[in-house]
């Protein structure tokens, strides 16, 4: 099963009874079930009297090395830097990581608090802080191994010439053209240059959605969510995906720095990765564009949900045509003390 074929696939299903019967089952635990949006799975959030929870059934179609993979890297995360305010697993009353069900595999997860950071204001601080939770989790996992990590993912930035056939499903003409246009100059060169770049497995979707704050001090990052795109690439695609969502507001160049000051106090760039990174930054915009606007036709009825980053893309990549290849990469040099 490829990560096309998944994307292309509807989240599974199941009634809150037999979620219930399950979770009494697995974790002798009982409450209520809220519903949570997701891409591809069913989520909960779980209330009990013992807490709150997350609820995760997997879509039946991901394989089980890929589950494996993911419920792995958690567990290896949390060893490694305690403090990140990452999701935890809680194992069945069997000591499994999940229940195997015909409908996919169920795994539960402590709750992380705060505020979604996409409802969130906005700060240079803030994004700093973001920046440094990056690297901690980019450090956390660089001795991660393991035999799915290397899986073939539509959203993973160096596969991006993989898009091409996806990009006229963006409705705006323009920004067609633009979107295709990109791919086939990323082709030909930057995707050459990626083998260059030092790689690991990261998270690869460091976006708002994934992303808590604390609401009285929305400079404190609480929680980052959603291990389900982590797959092994160049280490500075998960810096790019951290900084595409900050270029479309006010004073990008700004968040763009604070981000990068934030990221190389625990992680410096090397030349080649300070290099690419403003064409890698650019890439997650044209991919967040394209893979949305295609799976918005598969899933209409779930189209403001898969269209949610999309607005952010947009305004990112006209900021980035506004202020130049030449302005980001100087921003990034000074940020990362390298001009």
């Amino acid at each position: 099963m490829t990560d096309d074929a998944l994307l292309t696939l509807p989240p599974p299903r199941l009634s809150f009874d037999a979620l219930s019967r399950h979770l009494a089952r697995g974790w002798g635990l009982s409450g209520h079930l809220t519903p949570l949006t997701s891409e591809r799975d069913l989520n909960h959030r779980l209330d009990t009297d013992r807490g709150r929870y997350v609820l995760r059934l997997t879509n039946p179609a991901e394989p089980e090395a890929m589950t494996d993979f993911q419920t792995r890297a958690h567990l290896h995360v949390a060893a490694r830097d305690p403090d990140l305010p990452i999701q935890h697993l809680i194992p069945t009353q069997g000591g499994a990581p999940w229940l195997a069900l015909p409908e996919g595999r169920l795994r539960l997860f402590t709750w992380a608090p705060g505020q979604v950071l996409a409802e969130a204001p906005r700060s240079p601080a803030q994004t700093r802080a973001l920046g440094t939770a990056l690297a901690r989790l980019t450090a956390a996992l660089a001795d991660f191994t393991h035999p799915a990590a290397d899986h073939v993912l539509l959203w993973d930035i160096r596969r991006l010439p993989h898009l091409a056939d996806k990009a006229a499903a963006i409705a705006d003409p323009d920004l067609r053209a633009e979107a295709a246009a990109f791919i086939a100059d990323y082709a030909v060169r930057i995707a050459p240059r990626l083998a260059a770049l030092p790689t690991q497995v990261v998270h690869a979707d460091f976006n708002p959605h994934n992303l808590l704050v604390d609401p009285a001090a929305p400079e404190t990052v609480t929680g980052i969510l959603d291990f389900g795109d982590m797959v092994l690439t160049p280490r500075a695609c998960d810096l790019a995906v951290a900084a595409s969502y900050h270029l479309g507001g006010p004073d990008p160049l700004a968040h763009l720095a604070a981000m990068v000051q934030g990221y190389t106090a625990r992680l410096p760039l090397t030349p080649d990765e300070q290099a690419l990174l403003p064409d890698l930054i650019a890439a997650r915009m044209v991919t967040t564009l394209v893979i949305p606007s295609w799976r918005a036709t598969l899933y209409p009825g779930n189209a403001p949900y898969i269209l949610r980053n999309v607005p952010a893309a947009r305004a990112g990549l006209a900021a980035f045509r506004a202020l130049g290849p030449a302005a980001v990469a100087a921003t990034i040099a000074r940020a990362a003390g390298q001009e």
